[in-house]
């Protein structure tokens, strides 16, 4: 029997109908082989890297899966593209944004895949949320926990909708 990979996704959406989006990216990921395993609450934040746009509904989900690191990032691309997600700015607008923070304890680096995240540490929409799914997580790189991550970003003001 094939292993299991454990897999921490961040979800954001913050044009159209940004609630539904986050439920229908759900479905289509435990359609396309992600058994989720735990959902944080959705956040309310504001947009990060290009600031001058609506704000984000975001999220974080822990899942686990048979697929490959590889298999997992063609597979969420897909999913980004079927639910409408086109690539117009760099951290512009966007239907739906779909990023796999952490495969475990790996650490990987490819034009296609960055794991963890090249941005986590930085990004407190990810954080937050992953400390309610992933309260025990470390930084598989710097070993720095989401406390301490969550303590060096400035004060931001994010609100939990759901």
């Amino acid at each position: 029997m094939p292993e299991k990979n454990k897999v921490l996704m961040s979800l954001g959406s913050n044009t159209g109908n940004r609630l539904n989006m986050l439920t229908k990216a759900l479905s289509e990921l435990e359609h396309d082989g992600f058994c989720i395993i735990d959902k944080s609450k959705i956040w309310e934040t504001s947009p990060w890297g290009l600031t001058d746009q609506p704000r984000f509904l975001n999220m974080c989900i822990s899942a686990e899966t048979e697929m490959t690191p590889e298999e997992m990032i063609s597979t969420v691309k897909n999913i980004e593209k079927k639910l409408g997600r086109s690539k117009k700015i760099k951290w512009g607008p966007r239907e739906i944004d779909i990023d796999i923070i952490a495969i475990g304890e790996l650490i990987i680096e490819t034009p296609d895949l960055s794991v963890p995240h090249r941005h986590m540490h930085e990004r407190a929409f990810v954080l937050i949320p992953l400390k309610e799914i992933a309260p025990l997580f470390r930084h598989p790189v710097t070993w720095k926990t989401l406390d301490e991550m969550i303590g060096a970003l400035p004060a931001e003001k994010m609100e939990w909708i759901i």
